[in-house]
């Protein structure tokens, strides 16, 4: 089975759902995209581009699309569902997030307090927002995702951000309040066949760790973003991959870009990169030019080069990074440079590479 990636509105970000057990018939793979990435912050452009962003996204072969009602306040949801009503609902896989509920009530997006993503959606629509993971707020939020994207059925829903950057020395009481609400009622309703799976979408390993050590509920995949790059990646190699494929949890990679700067960017963790980020950067960038190999395709790679892996979400950010992002993944890329990598010590001598 191919690894991909796929988009991720607003974070238009892509994933390929997890392999399921036997008794949760998995929902549709999206095809192999040659692994397309239309990952955008929606609330971040105008509507005409964004709208062009998605569209190019599906004549690309896209098939799987992610959003969250966090993104813009629910504008991610009303944008991508404009553009997915024009095709049949069974062409493609559709997934939200729940753990943020949008109220009717509205406040100054600018000041939202987003944790470390800081102003991400500051130009999202108005609506206060308020964090809820219980049984009754995962079923409002469900049904407004449904109202928002003009669809009558989500393929996979991520419980969103239950983690440290957003909680605090808090995200236990919040992971607590998602497992006794939104995991049963995410967990009954995959039973019932109302959704075809579900998993957490969050930025630190933590929490993921802590789910896979529970008898019950067991999600069918993870969203982790961040940790497992070619800048980051020896926390999740130590419990959380192993761990995911023996329990059969497929792990799927966001952001394996690191919020940009393995893409050319100045960003890491969302905020200027520090100097050693930007040193180390920069001898895998020198390491790439004596292989004849651009950063990208090293970082696309790597992220889906583990067993555990199953997607990676790229992010782009425009029409034109579609097509970067997929020659990414198809170049060629020697086993020579990999090696050098681990000489350096620039990735851990444990982290499985890509094989001719």
């Amino acid at each position: 089975m191919s690894k991909g990636i796929y988009p991720h509105e607003t974070s238009a970000t892509s994933s390929r759902e997890g392999r399921t057990r036997e008794h949760h018939p998995p929902p549709p793979r999206p095809p192999r995209l040659r692994h397309r990435p239309a990952r955008q912050h929606v609330p971040r452009h105008p509507r005409r581009g964004g709208r062009r962003h998605r569209r190019r996204s599906w004549d690309q072969g896209i098939r799987y699309f992610d959003t969250a009602p966090f993104y813009g306040a629910g504008l991610s949801e009303i944008r991508l569902g404009d553009v997915l009503a024009q095709h049949p609902r069974d062409d493609y896989v559709l997934s939200t997030k729940v753990g943020r509920v949008v109220l009717d009530e509205t406040e100054n997006p600018a000041a939202r307090d987003l944790g470390e993503k800081g102003g991400l959606f500051e130009h999202g629509r108005p609506n206060k927002m308020i964090n809820d993971y219980t049984a009754d707020a995962t079923l409002r939020s469900i049904e407004d995702s449904l109202k928002r994207l003009r669809t009558d059925r989500l393929d996979i829903v991520w419980v969103h951000d239950v983690a440290q950057d957003f909680y605090g020395d808090e995200w236990l009481a919040a992971y607590e309040s998602a497992r006794t609400g939104a995991f049963r009622v995410l967990t009954r309703l995959r039973e019932e066949g109302v959704i075809k799976a579900w998993g957490l979408g969050v930025n630190r390993v933590e929490p993921l760790e802590l789910t896979l050590d529970l008898d019950e509920p067991r999600p069918d995949a993870f969203l982790l973003a961040g940790r497992y790059t070619l800048l980051d990646h020896d926390r999740a190699l130590q419990r959380l991959l192993p761990a995911a494929a023996e329990h059969d949890v497929d792990l799927v990679v966001g952001g394996p870009y690191s919020s940009g700067i393995l893409a050319g960017g100045a960003h890491f963790e969302y905020q200027k990169a520090p100097a050693e980020i930007v040193t180390k950067v920069e001898r895998i960038k020198a390491l790439a030019q004596q292989h004849s190999i651009g950063i990208k395709a090293a970082a696309l790679q790597f992220a889906l080069a583990h067993p555990a892996t199953a997607a990676a979400i790229p992010g782009a950010t425009r029409p034109s990074r579609i097509a970067e992002d997929l020659a990414a993944l198809d170049e060629k890329v020697p086993a020579a440079f990999w090696t050098a990598l681990r000489e350096e010590k620039l990735i851990s001598a444990d982290a499985p590479v890509p094989t001719a």
